[in-house]
């Protein structure tokens, strides 16, 4: 009985001395309420499922596919199934943090809360260079989809991708309801899209029909090689591409802080993200691998128009080419739609601490943080120039740009998850009941999976390389700006201590 005092006692000075150690870690989840300061909790669940899925549905899939077919071939759907399930993992871990405390800051907020602000502002920043970019490869997309119709080639590409960009500002600018309905009508006709896709392929197969390629199925498989027929290594190699194709999942987390009742919504819309991702995502893929060969695809063109196009000849072709156009620029308005938001409420957070200028912070009376979403327009201007300067090479450019902030952005919410997790196991914090299965194993497993990305990205010459090279000015420009924010960001937190939990300085 003595030596279970003793056990008990030593267990509860243990961890009081944790408390000790952790204290400004603990205290501060108590203390993120001015960081959630005016703003509406407008978006309804419908709207958080759609974010969620619509997400995981970009350009990725819609144009992407054709040329990551080419080189892989069908092994490429054991690719995107694979990618399907670490996007997923990283989702639970979102969810986790979600329940635990909701936030329109999103990880950076978490990154804060269990870090510190070093954490936070190196995050928060590659984020904004990471949707930046994506602004500027999403106006980038719309102009030069638009160019698919004749009636738009007479239009420069820089002045289609300028009215883009100042459509979407404008709805942006507007509230936060107003930009959930756009998500919701975005994502509905991308995924109406897919499913129609999968109702005519899985028709195909069968009925026994073929194309003009000749029998689908498996006896088209045989015929070209098999499953694997330019072997592992390519379907290898192309996963940091496809990786990519899953950017926007975590938006969700950020929509959940305005959203009325995120304990209940956020479980039901992470968790019907993993199936519609393997029906949509590895299905279409799967499907379009038994129809055609795979050496019909290429890089460049809609592996789905591919597909129409050797059904019913080139009128049918040009139908379904017109069709996947629109719904490609769909796809792009509503990724330069999320980025918009997204970014004005990182520098919300950013500036809630001082990591980033007080101004971006300022919200509107319909609970907008309208100089954040200006300032990230303001920066889209640049891919406009862009466009203007070198239209040919401006979506390669800044495409690649963009997979830093996405990879540190996955890798934070990982870490703070793993944070989480081991703070509760020191019974310091409460793990919510909707967690990461398989913590923290599943935790580091996507660690290491995100490391190997960006392995796969500097062999990925030449733009992955030089992407990975750029790291040589980012790192040393983050913490140059880490110490040039440093005392306005201390500043500001001995007002708040001073001033009580949940005071907006």
């Amino acid at each position: 009985m003595a030596t279970e005092n003793a056990k008990a006692e030593g267990s509860a000075e243990a961890q009081e001395n944790d408390r000790e150690r952790l204290g400004d870690v603990l205290t501060s989840a108590q203390d993120f309420a001015h960081e959630q300061s005016g703003y509406r909790t407008a978006l309804k669940a419908r709207h958080l499922q759609m974010i969620a899925l619509g997400g995981a549905i970009g350009t990725g899939l819609f144009m992407g596919a054709g040329g990551r077919l080419n080189a892989a071939g069908p092994l490429l759907a054991v690719s995107y199934l694979v990618c399907g399930v670490f996007a997923f993992f990283i989702l639970r871990a979102l969810g986790e943090l979600v329940i635990h405390r909701p936030s329109s800051g999103s990880f950076i907020s978490y990154a804060r809360e269990f870090f510190g602000e070093r954490l936070a502002f190196a995050a928060g920043w590659l984020y904004l260079l990471n949707w930046g970019m994506t602004a500027i490869v999403d106006s980038t997309a719309v102009a030069l989809y638009a160019h698919y119709w004749s009636a738009f080639r007479v239009v420069p590409q820089w002045l289609l991708a300028l009215i883009a960009l100042v459509v979407v500002v404008g709805l942006n600018l507007v509230s936060v309801r107003l930009f959930g309905e756009m998500e919701f009508w975005f994502a509905l006709v991308k995924v109406a899209a897919l499913a129609l896709f999968l109702v005519i392929g899985v028709v195909f197969l069968a009925a026994g029909w073929q194309t003009d390629e000749g029998p689908t199925g498996i006896p088209m498989l045989a015929a070209h090689g098999g499953f694997a027929p330019e072997g592992v290594l390519p379907a290898v190699i192309v996963m940091q591409g496809v990786v990519f194709a899953y950017a926007s999942i975590e938006l969700v987390g950020t929509a959940a802080g305005e959203t009325a009742d995120p304990e209940k919504v956020m479980p039901r819309a992470v968790n019907s993200v993993i199936l519609r991702i393997a029906v949509f995502y590895v299905g279409s893929v799967l499907l379009l691998a038994l129809l055609l060969p795979y050496t019909v695809y290429r890089a460049g063109e809609s592996p789905f128009v591919t597909f129409f196009s050797h059904v019913g000849g080139p009128d049918v072709g040009a139908v379904a080419g017109s069709a996947m156009d629109f719904i490609v620029i769909t796809a792009a308005v509503s990724g330069l739609n999320a980025g918009l938001y997204s970014t004005g409420r990182v520098f919300r957070s950013l500036a809630s601490s001082g990591a980033a200028p007080r101004a971006t912070g300022r919200m509107s009376r319909r609970g907008v943080p309208v100089v954040g979403i200006l300032v990230t327009a303001v920066f889209a201007l640049a891919g406009v120039l862009l466009n203007a300067v070198v239209p040919g090479q401006a979506f390669e450019i800044v495409l690649n740009m963009s997979a830093l902030g996405i990879i540190a952005a996955w890798a934070t919410i990982i870490l703070c998850q793993l944070r989480l997790y081991r703070l509760s196991r020191r019974g310091l914090v409460e793990r919510p009941s909707f967690r990461l299965f398989g913590a923290p194993y599943t935790s580091y497993l996507t660690l290491a999976f995100l490391a190997s990305v960006v392995v796969l990205m500097a062999f990925d010459y030449p733009t992955g390389t030089w992407t990975v090279a750029s790291l040589d000015v980012l790192i040393p420009a983050l913490i140059g700006g880490w110490f040039l924010a440093r005392a306005r960001i201390r500043e500001l937190a001995a007002q708040r201590s001073t001033a009580g939990p949940g005071v907006e300085i």
